[in-house]
């Protein structure tokens, strides 16, 4: 389905304006809530958060690579192996945070000078095969495959488990 500029405009925005919503819903939270896991295997916040940074830097490369290789390959990885291998649970949350914030803020300028032929490539997905990626859906897309900040998977999740915590 063809996208108008003035849908893609406001999409880039709301993409854009991610990481303050997920701060914002992480503002005021105690760190015990922070590090609260609702049930065994279950992220905490916290968790949530560096996946999110780790999903961020994957999905900035994804888009690099989408649009700018001949034939893109798009590569799959395990948030749950992720997260075990890189003890979110001991990873500094200012950190991820921050990743989120740079990550965002170097791709939304790139985002808004795509050409149009950018936003329908098609690319080889290591774990699902042919890949059809539509950017911007991808933008509005509700969480799922993808994390962002703007999701309610990053700030609606968190700010519900930090409110879950306090009961």
């Amino acid at each position: 389905m063809p996208i108008t500029p003035e849908e893609l405009d406001r999409l880039i925005q709301r993409y854009a304006e991610g990481p303050a919503k997920l701060r914002a819903a992480l503002a005021g939270a105690p760190p015990e809530a922070m590090q609260w896991r609702p049930a065994p295997g279950e992220f905490s916040v916290h968790e949530i958060v560096c996946h999110c940074a780790d999903s961020e830097t994957n999905a900035a490369a994804r888009i690099r690579y989408l649009v700018a290789e001949e034939k893109p390959v798009i590569l799959g990885y395990d948030p749950d192996n992720w997260a075990a291998a890189f003890d979110y649970h001991s990873h500094p949350l200012e950190a991820a945070l921050a990743a989120v914030d740079a990550v965002r803020a170097n791709t939304v300028p790139l985002l808004r000078r795509l050409p149009d032929a950018a936003w329908d490539k098609v690319a080889t997905h290591t774990e699902s095969g042919r890949y059809r990626h539509r950017l911007a859906p991808d933008l509005r897309r509700p969480p799922g495959a993808a994390c962002g900040p703007d999701q309610p998977h990053a700030g609606g999740l968190a700010g519900g488990r930090c409110r879950a915590w306090r009961r």
